[in-house]
């Protein structure tokens, strides 16, 4: 009698199972669902993405282990990624589900929703957009530029030696993070390329959350209760993450107060978690708010960028062409760099052809791959793809770069012109169809801090040095929330004949 209910209920089950998923991008197996052709194709899953959206039209379903929840409709379809981020924003959240996998984050402004999204947003909105603010961010990173970034660049050039490009972003990125939002450069970027366990700890969280995303829920919560794998791993790296900046929190603190006693606002004070300090009561930016803050804006500040400028210095190695013109619009406007001087903010907005290299670059490797949401109500997407309430819904942003329909036959070239105006001015992309930056009322509100940065980094570089690829490399990406490359950068640098 048992065996016949349980055969029945299976019957039932496996119908049910197909109604609710009318849009298979896998096969689905019995009990186990997609995730088999999920995990095969784990090490190359971004490229996977794109090959099977394109054959299901750009969205399509995966659903995973029976009873793990673990199902989401997948788009890459930009009218879709329009209606979700933009046109009915208000029905389309992070929600619980996204802030348990990215608990690391806290309640920060990337996984808050509401009124303390709403909070977030215009605090932050209003801190970078100061004067201040702006003039502190650029005397820092063309300091750690010319300081750290091109002296350790000339150490490599001269012993001729191989390094780890992407280690080198790393550094220098968290290095300025460190500076721009904590006031501490913590010279990750020397000559003898120190371990800084805070570093390390935080590519860790990175991998971990990445895991959290395929794995079914109740695996990934039992590991967490036993403390094994990965799950150890996200504990150990953000109680180091957590000790560190309550330790700078508490310094903070006093050395406002020593700001307050002096009645001192200069740049010694300049620095974003000190702004925040000031700007909200002990009781509105405690010390649990300001650690969140600070672990977002380390996100937002940090990974991305060296993300952005690894991907950027590969395509441009790989295309000689390209490095030929930006060198030419470098050289046009600013002749040859006997000084090695950095260039200013003012200065790289006259760089229209590295823009679109760059842009290019934020195309084809967007430093975030793919975006989650949660729709609270049902909903029909313009593509006619219903959406039941709960419904988790991820944009893969990487196969978007790599469309045919949406960027032509030539989608998988390097071609900056395609940012340029015959008038020679940078054109205007829809950010539903390049959604580097997010899009709709999301959209990044350190888009332009972001380009200013990556244009004095790249034409500090490319005005002194040629990046030079190692035989033999070829990228991987990582499997991490943000798109680094697996094994690193490894280059040789020579030194650009003036």
């Amino acid at each position: 009698m048992f065996f016949y209910a349980a055969a029945l209920f299976c019957i039932i089950y496996f119908f049910h199972r197909r109604l609710c998923c009318r849009y298979p991008l896998f096969t689905d197996y019995p009990i186990i669902g997609m995730l088999p052709d999920l995990l095969c194709n784990l090490w190359r899953i971004h490229d996977f993405s794109v090959e099977v959206l394109k054959s299901h039209g750009g969205t399509g379903e995966f659903t995973g282990p029976w009873f793990t929840n673990m199902n989401y409709l997948i788009t890459s379809d930009p009218i879709n990624v329009h209606h979700i981020l933009s046109k009915n924003f208000k029905n389309y959240v992070k929600g619980p589900e996204f802030r348990e996998i990215f608990q690391a984050f806290g309640d920060g402004i990337f996984t808050a929703d509401g009124e303390a999204w709403k909070y977030n947003r215009d605090l932050f909105q209003s801190l970078f957009k100061h004067k201040s603010f702006e003039l502190f961010l650029e005397k820092t990173i063309r300091k750690k530029v010319q300081n750290s970034l091109l002296v350790v660049l000339e150490h490599v050039q001269q012993h001729g030696s191989v390094v780890d490009l992407q280690d080198v972003f790393n550094r220098f990125t968290f290095d300025n993070i460190c500076s721009t939002v904590l006031g501490y450069d913590p010279c990750c970027l020397s000559l003898d390329f120190p371990e800084v366990a805070i570093e390390k700890a935080f590519n860790e969280v990175e991998e971990s959350i990445f895991y959290r995303h395929v794995m079914p829920k109740r695996v990934w919560k039992v590991q967490k209760w036993l403390q094994m794998g990965r799950e150890k791993t996200m504990t150990e790296a953000c109680k180091s993450f957590d000790e560190f900046i309550h330790a700078l929190i508490a310094s903070k603190f006093e050395a406002l107060s020593r700001c307050n006693e002096n009645e001192e606002t200069g740049e010694d004070c300049a620095d974003l978690l000190t702004t925040l300090m000031r700007e909200g009561n002990k009781e509105q930016h405690d010390d649990i708010f300001l650690r969140d803050a600070v672990f977002n804006l380390f996100v937002a500040g940090r990974d991305t960028l060296t993300s952005a400028l690894t991907w950027f210095f590969w395509l441009v190695a790989t295309n000689p062409l390209v490095e030929e013109k930006i060198l030419e619009e470098i050289n046009q406007n600013f002749g040859s760099n006997e000084e090695n001087a950095v260039l200013s903010a003012e200065e790289v907005k006259k760089l229209v052809y590295l823009h679109g290299a760059i842009c290019e670059t934020l195309r084809l490797f967007p430093p975030i791959p793919f975006e989650r949401k949660q729709a609270l109500e049902g909903d029909v997407l313009p593509s006619g793809h219903c959406v039941n309430p709960r419904t988790m819904i991820l944009f893969s942003l990487y196969a978007m770069g790599r469309f045919e329909e949406i960027w032509g036959k030539d989608c998988m070239e390097l071609k900056p012109e395609r940012w340029i105006s015959q008038k020679g001015g940078i054109v205007y992309v829809p950010s539903y169809k390049f959604v580097a930056f997010n899009a709709g009322p999301r959209t990044c509100l350190g888009k332009d801090l972001s380009f200013l940065q990556m244009k004095i980094v790249a034409a500090a570089i490319l005005r002194n040095y040629h990046v030079q690829v190692v035989e033999g490399s070829v990228p991987t990406p990582s499997l991490s929330v943000v798109l680094l490359m697996k094994d690193g950068f490894k280059v040789k640098i020579t030194k650009r004949e003036t």
